[in-house]
C-alpha cells in the first residue's frame, strides 16, 4: 500500500492552507455561505484532489476520471476553493461566489462547470446518485471509482439509507462514501437533534467496509483512501473525524458557524491566523 512521503505531506498541508484562505475570501466576498463545514473539509478535499483521485484539470470531462460528488452541497466553498487551487479555474474567480451569473453558486450546479458531477442541495441525495454512477461503471466495465462526500447530519434522511442498502446489495466496491463527522448541524449537536451513533455499526450491518481517519491528518486520510481502494466485494465508508471551523480558532467547535460567513474584521483575523499557520508548516513546527 502506498503512503505519503514527508515532502508530499508538507506540500498537501500547505495546499490545504491555501484552500482555507480561499474559503474565507470567497465567503467574505459573498456575504453569505457556510463556514464551519467548508473549513473542516479542507484537508479531505486537498487530499482527494492532490493525492487520491484520478483526474486531470486540463481534461475535466475525461471519461475515465474518478467521480467526486458533494452530497452536502452547502459546503460548496471548499470544493470550489480546492478545484481552483488544483487548476480547474483561476483562484480569483472564488470571489464571485453566490454572485448573479457566477459559475460558483451557493450549491454546486452540474451544468455550470465540468467535473462538478452532480447538482446538490437537498440533503441525502448524493449517495443515491453515487450508487447509480458506481453501478453504471460496473455494467460498462469501467474502472473509475466514485467518491461521495456526505455530512453526518444528512444521515437523518431516509434516502441515504436506501442508497446504503442498494450499494451493499450490489457489492459496489468501486464506491467510497466519506462522512464529515463533525457532530454539528444548524440547530446544534447531531446527537441532540437526532442521534446517529453507533454510526459505524450501522454501516457494517448494511455490508459496508468501515474505515476511520483523522480528517485533519493528511497521512491518515490518504491511508484510509488507499485501504478503501484495496477493498473487494463491498462499498466502503470513511468516517472522517473533523473539527467544525478547523483552522480558525474562534470558529472551531462552534455550531453557530455552520451557516454564516465572517465579516470583514473576522475574515482578517482568520486570514492572519491561517498565514501564521502556513509559516509554521514551512518551518516544520
Amino acid at each position: 500500500m502506498q503512503s505519503l512521503t514527508p515532502e508530499r505531506r508538507k506540500e498537501l498541508e500547505l495546499k490545504a492552507n491555501d484552500v482555507r484562505q480561499g474559503i474565507i475570501r470567497s465567503l467574505l466576498s459573498a456575504g453569505s455561505g457556510h463556514s464551519a463545514g467548508s473549513l473542516d473539509m479542507a484537508d479531505i478535499f486537498t487530499a482527494l484532489y492532490g493525492a487520491v483521485l484520478r483526474h486531470d484539470p486540463k481534461k475535466p470531462d475525461w471519461p475515465d476520471r474518478d467521480r467526486l460528488l458533494l452530497s452536502c452541497g452547502h459546503i460548496a466553498p471548499v470544493r470550489y476553493s480546492a478545484m481552483a487551487n488544483f487548476g480547474y479555474f483561476p483562484v480569483e474567480e472564488l470571489l464571485t461566489l453566490r454572485k448573479f451569473g457566477s459559475r460558483l453558486q451557493g450549491h454546486p450546479e452540474r451544468v455550470k462547470m465540468p467535473a462538478l458531477e452532480s447538482t446538490s442541495g437537498p440533503l441525502g441525495e448524493g449517495l443515491a446518485q453515487g450508487v447509480g454512477m458506481a453501478l453504471g461503471a460496473k455494467l460498462d466495465s469501467k474502472d473509475f471509482r466514485v467518491y461521495v462526500v456526505t455530512s453526518d447530519a444528512e444521515h437523518q434522511c431516509g434516502l441515504h439509507w436506501e442508497a446504503m442498502m442498494t450499494a451493499g446489495k450490489f457489492k459496489l466496491d468501486n464506491l467510497t462514501c466519506i462522512i464529515d463527522r463533525n457532530f454539528i448541524q444548524i440547530d446544534g449537536s447531531t446527537e441532540d437533534v437526532m442521534p446517529l451513533e453507533p454510526l459505524a455499526d450501522k454501516y457494517r450491518s448494511f455490508n459496508w467496509e468501515v474505515l476511520e481517519c483523522d480528517g485533519h491528518d493528511m497521512a491518515s486520510i490518504f491511508d484510509a483512501c488507499e485501504r478503501a481502494k484495496q477493498t473487494k466485494g463491498k462499498p466502503q465508508v470513511i468516517v472522517a473525524k473533523t473539527i467544525p471551523g478547523k483552522g480558525v480558532r474562534y470558529m472551531e467547535g462552534d455550531y453557530t458557524w455552520h451557516g454564516k460567513p465572517p465579516n470583514k474584521e473576522q475574515a482578517d483575523e482568520a486570514l492572519r491566523e491561517l498565514s501564521a499557520a502556513r509559516e509554521r508548516i514551512l518551518a516544520n513546527v
